[in-house]
């Protein structure tokens, strides 16, 4: 018997959409590429090789593309707080907690 406990406050979409990341905290102002596994209006889980730390706060923009939108490519720009980071092979794992996000305009 599974006696693991879901504490999922919201249904998870399982897609890979791509990411960049950027940590404020470090000041360097450097966008780290990455890829959804999935993702939730409230949170996400990716894979990238940014040095992620628990606790830290992040900002990515998240692209949403014509397939999903039926329109033009969507860029979701979101303000998070990292829950978890594991070890992914050379990567890391992981799941952010989203405080608040913006639509960017499109490009012309």
């Amino acid at each position: 018997m599974d006696s693991t406990v879901e504490r999922r406050a919201t249904r998870r979409f399982s897609m890979m959409l791509p990411v960049k990341v950027r940590l404020p905290e470090n000041g360097d102002g450097a966008e780290r590429s990455g890829e959804t596994r999935d993702v939730s209006y409230r949170g996400l889980y990716f894979i990238t090789e940014a040095n992620v730390t628990p606790g830290a706060s992040i900002e990515f923009v998240l692209t949403l593309p014509q397939q999903i939108t039926l329109a033009g490519d969507v860029h979701i720009r979101c303000y998070a707080r990292v829950l978890r980071v594991e070890p992914h092979n050379s990567r890391c794992g992981v799941a952010a907690r989203i405080d608040r996000y913006e639509f960017l305009p499109a490009t012309a």
